[in-house]
């Protein structure tokens, strides 16, 4: 069993994907202050000085000054700025990723073999159900 496991740890794919884990969750901590320190001040800056960071509504219906404050006392609250800094980090991240996948995929149709002239098509594993 130890043999199987250290075979299957030891595989390219396996390694690559650890790789890969360690590699993004850098690149989160990259975008995410990317995000926070320079993107949401310039979006403040254009708003008005908005905080995105105080953004929210207590649910208790009392007025806080501060998201801390209101979460000092115990209040409920929704952290819309918060939501809205984590979807602007979620769509820089997606179209890093984007970008990245894009052009594997062209460097993988660059790398592929150009068929012979004569030679049939290799089969393919999708099927045509239309109805003639």
């Amino acid at each position: 069993m130890w043999k199987e496991f250290k075979e299957f740890a030891m595989k390219g794919n396996v390694i690559d994907l650890a790789i890969g884990v360690v590699i993004g969750g850098a690149f989160g901590k990259i975008v995410t202050s990317l995000v926070n320190d320079f993107i949401m001040p310039l979006v403040s800056l254009v708003t008005g000085k908005v905080d995105f960071s105080n953004l929210f509504v207590a649910l208790d219906g009392n007025t806080y000054q501060t998201l801390e404050e209101a979460r000092v006392v115990g209040a409920a609250t929704l952290n819309y700025g918060s939501f809205i800094t984590a979807v602007v980090d979620f769509v820089i991240i997606a179209f890093a990723l984007f970008i990245v996948v894009k052009q594997m995929n062209r460097l993988r149709e660059i790398a592929a073999p150009a068929p012979v002239p004569g030679e049939p098509a290799p089969p393919t594993t999708k099927t045509d159900h239309a109805a003639p």
